[in-house]
């Protein structure tokens, strides 16, 4: 975000002004056939209903005279050179002067003259407020076919199931908030997943959602549209997996463990008589726990790692478990189970010289030998994820002191 803000904004009304309610945030790139109307329409709305409030045009680099549109319109108008969906709206946000922003793209599928719902549910302490395009109406080829019943449903559901938060609509380009709440997230998404992290980290932040009807419209364009259905899906899938590791790592890992954990005590049983699981099958329960396992540790170490670089806000569980995970706590947990491992390795020797070395039985002693090459791959496993997890800190904390001021 910083590298966003730190890039000069050309703004077309300068000087200082009284704070405002509303600004109306208007993301542009080649927009001339309806900035204006859109514009219009905000301006519209702010007089009818008597907010004091602003129209703000963060433009993208537009070449068609989109900027001069919007200004003759009555809008401000600021530059923002990095491109990128969220780079336009982030520069808008940091150049916002209204307590309250109420974002839509400005291509005129949107009815910024019907904003009331939004402001009502800002000023009674809302601090997002989506809009809904399934409940408010979807006029007919306003959305294509395959974003309206499989790509927005089947991401909407992820977003719920990950974040859990009753928002039925994740990718609504029209939704009102708190410029300060939405500041203090630290949001970074240049492109188009920044629509899926300002959710996603509201959720986490526990602020206040509400959702509002939004209708749809078929937009006014004369040019396809600068989304891109199966890329800009999958970056959205993408962030909500990075973001939420515990879909993604580990609850995959658990089960992966469980299955292997699972299969051993049956492999185990095997030596008493008991039920028994084949040795080779051991081999895939030897597979999946140690799958699980770096699932697991994964997991751990990218919500760390998102924590630490401030994509992710801080967790509860993981700053109580903080003082345990320690790289020399890693460390000996590693080691013990390396030894555990040998202490299996060592027994089957001790056996096979009591045999006088003769030959072995494998259908028995794989059933000792597996799980203890088990244990000591774990062991390893876990000693150099910690010696990472102590790389990375000691990295991020030089990254930290060199940083300038």
């Amino acid at each position: 975000m910083a590298a966003i803000l730190a890039e000069p904004l050309a703004d077309s009304s300068p000087g200082p002004v009284p704070p405002v309610e509303l600004t109306v945030l208007l993301p542009c790139l080649n927009e001339a056939r309806t900035v204006a109307t859109c514009v219009q329409a905000a301006h519209r709305f702010l007089a009818e209903s008597g907010v004091s409030g602003e129209v703000l045009v963060a433009d993208n680099g537009s070449t068609d005279g989109s900027q001069d549109l919007a200004r003759q319109a009555g809008a401000r108008v600021i530059q923002v050179p990095r491109r990128g969906y969220g780079a336009a709206l982030l520069a808008g946000i940091a150049a916002a002067r209204g307590r309250h922003v109420i974002m839509g793209d400005s291509d005129d599928s949107y009815d910024f003259s019907a904003l009331q719902a939004y402001v009502d549910l800002l000023r009674d302490g809302a601090q997002l407020v989506m809009g809904n395009r399934f409940r408010g109406g979807i006029a007919p080829g306003a959305m294509p076919p395959l974003h309206r019943y499989l790509g927005n449903p089947v991401l909407s559901f992820v977003g719920r199931l990950f974040f859990r938060v009753r928002i039925g609509d994740f990718h609504c380009g029209l939704r009102g908030f708190s410029r300060d709440a939405i500041q203090r997230l630290g949001l970074v998404s240049p492109g188009m997943e920044f629509a899926s992290e300002m959710i996603a980290k509201a959720a986490l932040a526990g602020l206040r959602l509400e959702e509002v009807p939004t209708t749809l419209r078929p937009d006014g364009r004369d040019r396809p549209p600068h989304l891109r259905t199966w890329r800009d899906g999958w970056q959205h899938l993408r962030f909500l997996l990075l973001f939420c590791p515990r879909w993604m790592f580990l609850y995959p890992g658990l089960g992966f463990v469980a299955v292997g954990l699972g299969g051993f005590a049956l492999g185990a049983s095997g030596i008493s008589g008991g039920p028994t699981l084949g040795i080779h099958s051991l081999l895939y329960m030897a597979a999946a726990t140690v799958l699980g396992a770096q699932m697991i540790q994964l997991a751990v170490l990218t919500k760390w790692v998102g924590i630490m670089s401030g994509v992710v806000p801080p967790q509860r569980w993981l700053s109580r478990l903080a003082p345990y995970l320690k790289v020399e706590n890693g460390l000996l947990a590693g080691l013990l189970l390396v030894l555990a491992g040998l202490a299996g390795s060592a027994w089957l020797t001790w056996g096979w010289g009591a045999a006088g070395f003769g030959a072995l039985d494998p259908t028995q002693t794989m059933r000792v030998a597996i799980p203890a090459v088990t244990l000591m791959i774990l062991g390893a496993q876990v000693a150099a994820g910690s010696l990472f997890a102590g790389a990375l800190k000691f990295s991020w904390a030089s990254s930290e002191r060199k940083a300038p001021a």
